[in-house]
């Protein structure tokens, strides 16, 4: 576990905004996805708080926040942590993000605007056209952003509240896994499927090519993780739905 939260290379911007806990999360939550504060690095409030040229409790409520996400772990007489990922919490992950988004699809299917769906293949365009110009931090925001937008198309508030909850912990995990991405254009293109089911409105096609695309990212996703840790392989588990 690494005791220092930070290296002096590359600190955190000074802050002086009016709304300082969402300000003190929103610096936490990018440094941990972009792997700057990985697995077990404790959360150093009063080193933290200097950088960012705050006090502690803001740090302190940010840290609160994080751990209410399931980014960070809070342990007694140690303060926060990053948390650290096992397979299985991988597995528990994709298996609720999967039958969210299934639900999302055939959702969308039903009552998304035609003006909705017109930006779901719109931003398909713009992810494949640039996926080879963005660094992987930037690609992986795009791609959570269209599933994201599915579930705001599924018009149910609830369901896209509870999808946007996920996305830092979603992003946590990528970061971990930076071969991922071998081919980002090719991975773009993978979302095409899905937005054209959708925008036909067939809702067979759409959930069809949201479990191939989510299943197959599931599948590499734990391998790849697994062999950093050099585990065994373990079989996934299904899906609910």
């Amino acid at each position: 576990m690494s005791d220092s939260a930070f290296d002096e290379s590359s600190p955190f911007a000074s802050i002086e905004v009016s709304d300082l806990v969402a300000a003190v999360e929103a610096q936490l939550t990018q440094a941990i996805v972009e792997g700057r504060l990985p697995p077990g690095s404790r959360i150093v409030e009063a080193d933290i708080a200097r950088r960012m040229n705050v006090s502690r409790a803001p740090v302190r409520e940010a840290a609160r926040r994080l751990e209410r996400q399931g980014v960070l772990v809070s342990r007694p007489r140690h303060g926060f942590a990053v948390r650290t990922v096992t397979v299985r919490e991988i597995d528990d992950l994709f298996q609720v993000r999967l039958n969210l988004e299934l639900m999302a699809a055939s959702l969308a299917c039903k009552q998304a605007p035609e003006a909705g769906l017109r930006q779901l293949l719109a931003m398909v365009e713009r992810m494949v056209q640039e996926a080879e110009s963005l660094p992987q931090i930037e690609r992986v925001a795009r791609d959570l952003a269209f599933h994201t937008a599915i579930c705001e198309l599924s018009g149910n508030a609830y369901l896209h509240r509870m999808f946007s909850m996920m996305q830092t912990e979603i992003r946590m995990i990528v970061a971990l896994i930076d071969s991922v991405y071998h081919d980002p254009k090719a991975v773009a293109e993978t979302h095409r499927p899905i937005a054209e089911a959708i925008a036909r409105r067939d809702e067979a096609a759409a959930q069809a090519a949201v479990r191939f695309h989510i299943d197959d990212a599931w599948v590499h996703v734990r391998a790849v993780f697994m062999q950093k840790q050099g585990a065994a392989e373990v079989p996934p588990m299904e899906s609910v739905l």
